[in-house]
């Protein structure tokens, strides 16, 4: 929690010097690079912790929630997620409403073998080539149920047809 709160404080800080100085339209721009910064994927990190909490990691960074198998309860508090042996807690759904994730961040859900239900809602940086990934993740292609994609205005008729291997 000390860290998060070190972080917070280094990121106030920053965005604070990067207003002042930031050129007109200088601001979307960071954001897009905060963004991006992300949705990096750490494969060493997926390694240590496996798929499913590297994943969970990586989704509630972006501003997702997670429900893990056999659970009810959503999880959205990245300093809330649960701790356990490797492999316990398994990803069943991911609700990435108003999220931030993006094409750069889907080899988190490569190791994905109990996604059942996925909700992409206002998610702006969702795009067909997203979709057409999704569609290409053999474990996915076992395990989805239910795709919901609402309001995703870079989605086209060209990566909602990509989904048919889904």
């Amino acid at each position: 929690i000390r860290a998060m709160r070190l972080l917070s404080g280094t990121a106030r800080c920053v965005l604070n010097t990067y207003s002042r100085c930031a050129p007109p339209g200088g601001r979307r721009e960071f954001w897009g690079w905060l963004n991006a910064v992300f949705n990096k994927v750490d494969y060493e990190r997926i390694k240590a912790v496996g798929p499913d909490r590297a994943a969970a990691e990586w989704l509630l960074r972006c501003g997702a929630k997670v429900r893990f198998r056999g659970f009810d309860r959503w999880q959205h508090d990245y300093n809330g997620l649960p701790t356990g042996p490797l492999g316990r807690y398994q990803i069943q759904a991911i609700d990435a409403t108003e999220s931030c994730i993006m094409y750069r961040g889907f080899d988190y859900l490569d190791g994905l073998e109990h996604v059942e239900e996925i909700k992409l809602q206002k998610c702006i940086y969702i795009e067909d080539t997203c979709l057409e990934r999704l569609s290409k993740t053999e474990k996915l292609q076992n395990s989805m149920r239910t795709m919901e994609i609402v309001s995703c205005g870079n989605v086209t008729d060209r990566g909602v047809i990509a989904l048919h291997h889904l």
